[in-house]
């Protein structure tokens, strides 16, 4: 006796009742959608070859197509509804930001044509955000110190930039190299 693969018993169940299927999803989506829908139907039904109820195919495989549809169809309104959000998004225009580009690699070379002392004393200022006397503190020296080396590091800064400035139309501020006092 021969026994069927699974392959020859899709192929078989392909070949009865493809139209059948195709037909039934047809009449109920877009034509665009019949071929992924029918594909979608197909699939499940090799993962699902053992579990179809034998002479109650077409039945269990329009049940397939039907929830097939169902999950296409849930999927479209979530396509839609996320569409129909961000159209309600107020539009931003992307800024052109060349010019702080520059502006940052300046102050990058600037700030790498400084002394390590100095790099340090700017750091310990503006990326920890230390005050004067904490700053002294990790420095081991007085907050009086610290405050001139802080003005000398900017200084040095202020006249690096000046040095590797490329004729910037915006000026750079300065607000932010440190001054925290107290």
């Amino acid at each position: 006796m021969e026994t069927r693969t699974d392959e020859q018993s899709f192929t078989e169940l392909y070949r009865q009742h493809h139209k059948a299927v195709t037909n039934y999803v047809l009449r109920r989506t877009s034509a665009d959608e019949v071929a992924d829908v029918v594909s979608e139907v197909f699939l499940t039904v090799w993962r699902r070859l053992d579990e179809i109820p034998t002479a109650k195919e077409l039945p269990w495989l329009y049940g397939v197509a039907r929830r097939t549809l169902a999950n296409t169809h849930r999927a479209q309104q979530r396509r839609d509804t996320l569409a129909e959000m961000l159209a309600t998004q107020p539009q931003r225009d992307a800024e052109d930001c060349a010019e702080t580009v520059v502006v940052d690699l300046s102050l990058a070379r600037a700030f790498d044509a400084l002394s390590d002392t100095d790099k340090e004393v700017l750091r310990l200022t503006v990326w920890e955000e230390l005050t004067a006397r904490q700053a002294a503190l990790v420095l081991g020296c007085t907050a009086a110190t610290f405050h001139v080396r802080l003005h000398r590091a900017r200084a040095r800064l202020r006249k690096n930039l000046a040095d590797t400035s490329l004729g910037h139309a915006r000026p750079i501020h300065y607000t932010n190299l440190g001054g925290a006092d107290a």
